[in-house]
């Protein structure tokens, strides 16, 4: 079978759009501006590495202002292109949009493959990137904070950090420039996790709408779901790890770059990502049946299917043999706007993108508020918090001694209800209300709205809505 063309990835974010904007009725022409990436930096430098000057190109798009700052991450891979950070951009604007963080959206990327270089040849390169940006305030605290993305990490962060605070010396507000930095350059608990965290808590507020899964023909709880999911990586390993160990969902099949491993009674996340490390790939793997022919496996019969690496992995030519009733897109853009008509006409449920994926810009806006206000979360609270739950369990306590009533408190519960919530818990509670509240408001417009057949564009309705609220509120 011969492979059928389709549109670049800008392009379908486009398509998306305009399928959206379709069931609105918006005032000429701000539909186009909210559409429109609003400007895109092209940046040319050279390093010198071994020996010799080598130069790099890289990019930084924004793609609405309609709140500041713009924010959006930095990923490094060799195929980077100034269509896809424009698309990334706009993907993260109706992102921020939809779990209401008031930024606008933006991206960034640079042309290179970092397995090429060592650390400190990558240090070199990301700093005199960072400067070349934050000269133009392309990377700043109020106007542009960028943040990791595929091939970037909490190294990556912190050199941009410190970078910018080099060239902002009096900036008391300097490390809030960059989020998904360490701990210790002024990260949050639950920045890592974070991606993979939303899908898992996006799939069990899906769970939580009954009249929602049955429309993907599945029933009950997330227990004993079968998923496969396509890319171990942050996001990927995460997103399975949690789904196995905290809902009993069973992963039954992984693909990567060198192939997929199956195996229905399932899979240990921490293990093949351990084997992954040492190998380089899945292949050898034990316990698993190894298919050399990785991408064969999406179209393998699931419950739950979780695109997490690459997009456009699900397109015209692989969507009509796709059997998974259920695919929630961890990753940015893995199904084509042609796949994505070919899955809604087989009934097929897809969880979008600009919701699944909202985990990461959720957890650097907790992180973003915690440098700006200089104090980790919890840190006022926590105690006054065990001091308040304390006093109701001596009390309780002294109650039933001297009533003689003879019951006691379990030791587990008794130890859980002393304990005030700490960063971590902070973080992933504000990240669980985040998304319930989102898929909220998208499942209303979906049940609403008899003109509505779909959850994505349900959700570009509601991201499309509170931009245009935004512009009207500028006057536009």
């Amino acid at each position: 079978m011969l492979d059928v063309k389709e549109p670049g990835f800008r392009e379908n974010v486009d398509l998306m759009f305009r399928r959206a904007v379709a069931h609105l009725d918006l005032p000429p022409g701000l539909a186009e501006k909210i559409q429109i990436c609003n400007s895109t930096y092209t940046v040319r430098f050279g390093v010198r590495l071994r020996g010799k000057i080598e130069t790099f190109v890289g990019y930084r798009a924004v793609h609405s202002e309609h709140m500041e700052p713009v924010k959006g991450g930095i990923r490094y891979a060799p195929e980077v292109h100034q269509n896809e950070v424009e698309a990334l951009a706009a993907l993260m604007t109706y992102k921020c949009a939809l779990v209401e963080t008031p930024f606008g959206g933006a991206k960034g990327g640079l042309c290179i493959d970092p397995r090429k270089y060592e650390e400190h040849e990558l240090e070199q390169i990301t700093r005199r990137f960072a400067y070349e940006l934050a000269k133009r305030d392309l990377i700043h605290p109020a106007q542009n904070v960028p943040a990791p993305d595929m091939g970037t990490g909490e190294r990556e962060m912190a050199w941009i950090a410190d970078q910018y605070a080099r060239m902002n010396t009096t900036d008391i507000n300097a490390r809030a420039c960059v989020t998904g930095k360490p701990l210790n350059a002024g990260g949050i608990k639950g920045r890592v996790e974070a991606t993979g965290r939303g899908v898992q808590y996006a799939l069990r507020e899906f769970f939580r709408h009954p009249e929602d899964v049955k429309v993907t023909g599945l029933s009950g709880s997330l227990s004993g779901k079968r998923i496969i999911v396509q890319g171990l990586g942050n996001v990927g390993y995460h997103a399975a790890k949690f789904l196995r160990e905290e809902d009993d969902a069973v992963i039954t099949g992984i693909i990567e770059r060198d192939g997929a491993i199956v195996n229905p009674a399932g899979l240990d996340p921490d293990a093949v990502r351990d084997w992954i490390i040492q190998t380089g790939g899945v292949n050898g793997f034990a316990g698993a049946e190894y298919i050399a022919d990785g991408a064969t496996i999406l179209e393998s019969e699931c419950d739950i299917l979780i695109p997490a690496a690459l997009e456009g992995v699900i397109n015209i030519n692989n969507a009509d043999r796709i059997q998974a009733p259920l695919i929630i897109e961890a990753a940015n853009g893995p199904i084509t706007a042609g796949a994505d008509e070919i899955l809604r006409e087989k009934d097929i449920v897809i969880i979008p993108d600009l919701y699944a994926n909202a985990g990461g810009v959720t957890v650097s806006y907790f992180e973003w508020v915690k440098n700006l206000s200089h104090i980790r979360f919890g840190r006022m609270q926590r105690r006054n918090e065990e001091a308040h739950a304390l006093l109701l369990v001596t009390e309780l306590e002294r109650l039933s001694a001297d009533k003689q009533l003879g019951w006691e408190l379990a030791p587990d519960f008794k130890r859980r209800y002393l304990q005030g919530a700490d960063e971590l818990q902070l973080v992933r509670s504000g990240l669980d209300d985040t998304m319930r509240t989102a898929y909220q408001s998208i499942s209303k417009v979906w049940h609403e709205r008899s003109d509505v057949k779909d959850l994505r564009t349900a959700a570009f309705i509601v991201a499309i809505e509170r931009v245009a609220a935004s512009y009207r509120a500028k006057g536009l």
